[in-house]
């Protein structure tokens, strides 16, 4: 896509790596429409199975002796003999070869973004349930750390490619847009991490969160201002006390 362009459309079979929600989800976002052969019909696909065809009987067999091959040899093998022999080969169908035959046509392709839009692009969004307890979200069984602000989105909207995570990122359901990447919990780090105190959630979207409640004043020590006000009065009546005092030195 970033050599040749966007294309309107791409077709492929039902195989699970076509199929993959990853590749579904990436061309939607994409703009490119996914459509996919009858199943057990590779006729359906010819030009396809001609260049896998050729992929086995051309380019695999001048690898068959190499015995460290690494899959980024053999990406980089790959991309010569596509475009140093399959692309200029005469194909009898179209009477041409590929690419003179893609620089006579019209362009109908579109601009392609960056590396990184890509990779972002081709994820699966998913729902996860936010620990309260760690601010965590468990993501193909490994603990991912939601930050602090966001802890109040009970089920997150994560997107993630099953084969890496290590672009893993927090987008908003409505927009699609990336509010940040999430990475793994440091374990150790959290154990031994100091924790500062935290603001309370607000109840509403959009709306702040109320200020701290301040703390409680420490009750004044003595007789209370009521009671207090109770016995003035009386002293102020003269009347006797309704019980005789007890003298201190009278132990009868």
């Amino acid at each position: 896509m970033q050599k040749r362009g966007l294309p309107r459309a791409a077709m492929s079979d039902n195989g699970a790596a076509m199929t993959a929600t990853e590749i579904t989800e990436g061309l939607a976002r994409l703009g490119i429409l996914h459509q996919t052969t009858l199943p057990y019909s590779p006729y359906a696909n010819g030009k396809q199975e001609v260049l896998w065809a050729s992929v086995e009987g051309r380019l695999m067999a001048m690898l068959e002796g190499v015995d460290d091959l690494t899959l980024g040899r053999l990406n980089e093998a790959t991309q010569a003999w596509v475009e140093q022999d399959y692309n200029r080969k005469r194909h009898s169908e179209i009477g041409d070869t590929p690419l003179a035959r893609f620089l006579a046509g019209p362009s109908v392709t579109r601009p392609c973004p960056d590396a990184a839009a890509l990779r972002l692009a081709f994820t699966r969004s998913e729902r996860r349930t936010l620990r309260k307890s760690d601010g965590t979200a468990v993501i193909e069984g490994r603990r991912f750390e939601v930050p602090n602000q966001y802890r109040h989105i009970s089920l997150p909207e994560v997107r993630f490619a099953a084969w890496d995570l290590t672009q893993v990122h927090l987008v908003d359901p409505q927009t699609g847009t990336v509010l940040c990447r999430l990475f793994p919990q440091d374990k150790a780090a959290n154990a031994s991490g100091l924790r500062r105190s935290l603001q309370p959630i607000a109840t509403e979207p959009g709306k702040p969160s109320p200020p701290p409640t301040p703390p409680s004043p420490t009750p004044a020590r003595g007789i209370g201002p009521l009671l207090e006000r109770m016995l003035d009065r009386l002293a102020a009546t003269g009347l006797p006390p309704a019980y005789l005092p007890k003298d201190e030195g009278d132990d009868s």
